[in-house]
């Protein structure tokens, strides 16, 4: 298996742990029409992040933009951005944040006892319970993020045929958005064991998530580094 492929795979699978979209599913599950709403979402999240993804590949692979940008940054961009991801996991791992993380804490306390407190923009429109509204939700929240990005530039050094590079993006979409999937799933079949199964996931990702996010950091770092380095 090359690198690259390595690369998308395993960006594919860090992609997963998105706290958004568990905040969604969540969401979603307590609300009336769960499974139609949870299905307009998915749909919404296809079309943005297949459509997207395709551009991208096809608009830069080839260009002499592209090209260029290659030549100056692989394989040193790899190791830059995979010492920048083993920097990221070595903060979340021994809490060197946590100075700034309650500063914002304080922040953020400050802010909600001066005037109250909105919901995101995402939840506010989850809570109407339209179909069509979880469709643009989903779409507008399924835009390509930095793991997707580097994937797609892993998918263009490929240079795979079609069929092969349709098969990787949808992959990657289809991964990207599994807790719903799964939650849709099993929503199917046992919906209210369902919801608590939710609320106990949530509640395991607030203790675990950040372990989770360093372990994820450590790995793609580690993997862009030694191509970086095998590349010279």
């Amino acid at each position: 298996m090359s690198r690259d492929l390595a690369v998308v795979l395993f960006s594919a699978v860090l992609a997963t742990l998105n706290p958004s979209l568990l905040a969604a599913t969540m969401m979603l599950l307590l609300l009336p029409n769960p499974k139609r709403l949870m299905l307009g979402y998915l749909l919404g999240a296809y079309t943005s992040s297949i459509v997207s993804g395709l551009i991208i590949v096809y608009s830069v692979h080839g260009s002499s933009l592209v090209k260029n940008t290659n030549n100056l940054l692989s394989p040193t961009g790899d190791i830059a951005v995979g010492a920048v991801a083993l920097a990221g996991a070595f903060i979340l791992a021994t809490e060197r944040d946590a100075s700034l993380r309650r500063r914002r804490e304080q922040r953020k306390a400050a802010k909600t006892s001066a005037r109250p407190t909105k919901d995101p923009w995402g939840e506010r429109m989850l809570e109407r319970g339209s179909a069509g509204i979880t469709f643009t939700v989903g779409a507008a929240m399924s835009f390509p993020g930095v793991s997707y990005v580097n994937a797609l530039d892993h998918i263009a050094h490929l240079n795979p045929p079609t069929v092969t590079l349709l098969l990787l993006i949808v992959y990657f979409c289809v991964m990207q958005q599994i807790l719903l999937e799964l939650a849709l799933l099993a929503s199917l079949v046992t919906p209210e064991r369902t919801r608590g199964m939710i609320v106990r996931v949530k509640a395991w990702f607030a203790v675990h998530g950040r372990q989770l996010a360093a372990y994820g950091l450590s790995g793609l770092g580690l993997l862009l580094a030694a191509r970086g380095a095998l590349s010279y």
